[in-house]
């Protein structure tokens, strides 16, 4: 393990205590990287929707079981400089080397290699006890060292700030996949909707107009659609308070939404999402509810519409979207934070949909 910098024994850690379902921030030791690992000096880590559900019921199964939990460092989608690099860790004919600015997808305890890796590092069946989830079942990135697998990283383009960076390594990535695997070979003149504007939304109408799209925003939140529309969105519209919004939607689009890029966690809005699509309109999810989705076989069947999903993919894709984000200028309106004794904040702000765009810690 190679490095030119002072290494400290101990750090501040924000983290999640299942005892009394809060967070705290606690001093403990930087972690010590295995040879395939990367020691990473944290530059920033930004707040996600699904951080919150350490707080919620766990329909999904992403919270490890059992008496006794200790506490998990949040957090998943982070930046940071290399201070120290493992033996093995080389990628191609560019080793990572100290002093790389670096961004990473979170997954842990996964081989990248077999055949469920190659869709989601999730579906993993290598490795006892499957993949583990950082922030949520083993140690993720609000701390100021990271000990990160080296085929989850990237060294970030020239010219690509690291703190801009973060919070493309979960949503940016999330919201890209989310525009980049409909299956349109052309998407200019196309239209599609884009429902939750916030975190991920705002990022993928950015996406999506890069891309070529004609772009509806829908929301339930008036700034938030305010920040679509600074975004590039052609139109928005407020669905709690617009009841005619579908049949507008109908009239501008000639018939309907070749696709529909669904953000939110609302059951609520996947039900109401086909009724702005054309016939053999494509749903996409994204955003995850903690309830069971419904829909009638026939309309899938006759092809009314289908129904596709996406999410923040693999390792191997990664170069792909932080190339499109850098070449395109998409970047995350973020609000920064200077301690990590601001988490309580942030996640209460979060909680109650006070946010636009993202919420970072900055440690630089």
């Amino acid at each position: 393990m190679g490095s030119t910098y002072q290494i400290p024994a101990t750090m501040r850690a924000a983290q999640y205590h299942a005892s009394d379902n809060q967070v705290h921030v606690n001093t403990v030791p930087v972690p010590t990287p295995n040879p395939y690992e990367l020691l990473v000096k944290t530059l920033c880590c930004s707040l996600c929707r699904s951080d919150l559900m350490n707080f919620e019921s766990d329909e999904v199964g992403i919270k490890p079981k059992g008496d006794n939990v200790p506490p998990i460092t949040m957090g998943h989608e982070a930046t940071g400089i290399v201070v120290a690099v493992g033996t093995e860790c080389s990628s191609g004919n560019s080793p990572f080397k100290v002093g790389d600015a670096v961004g990473f997808l979170p997954s842990a305890n996964v081989c990248f290699d077999c055949e469920g890796c190659q869709t989601h590092p999730m579906w993993c069946t290598t490795y006892e006890g499957g993949c583990k989830n950082p922030g949520h079942s083993t140690d993720g990135f609000f701390q100021e060292y990271i000990a990160i697998h080296h085929r989850n990283a990237l060294v970030l383009p020239e010219g690509l700030s690291a703190v801009d960076a973060a919070p493309l390594f979960c949503a940016g990535v999330t919201s890209y996949h989310g525009i980049a695997d409909l299956p349109f070979d052309e998407p200019k003149g196309k239209w599609l909707a884009i429902i939750g504007c916030g975190g991920l939304g705002h990022l993928g109408v950015q996406y999506a107009k890069a891309k070529g799209y004609f772009v509806i925003g829908l929301d339930i939140n008036d700034t938030q659609l305010e920040e679509a529309t600074c975004c590039g969105a052609d139109h928005v519209f407020n669905t709690k308070t617009n009841p005619d919004y579908v049949k507008t939607i109908k009239e501008l689009s000639g018939g309907g939404c070749h696709g529909v890029v669904n953000y939110t966690s609302s059951k609520a809005s996947y039900d109401a999402a086909p009724d702005v699509l054309r016939v053999n309109g494509v749903l996409m999810v994204v955003g995850h509810t903690q309830e069971r989705l419904t829909f009638f076989t026939i309309d899938v069947a006759l092809g009314k519409y289908r129904i596709m999903g996406a999410s923040n993919s693999i390792s191997r894709n990664l170069e792909e979207c932080i190339s499109f984000s850098h070449k395109h200028g998409v970047k995350s309106h973020t609000t920064y934070y200077r301690s990590l004794d601001n988490i309580h904040e942030m996640i209460q702000l979060l909680t109650e949909g006070k946010v636009n765009g993202r919420l970072a810690i900055r440690f630089d």
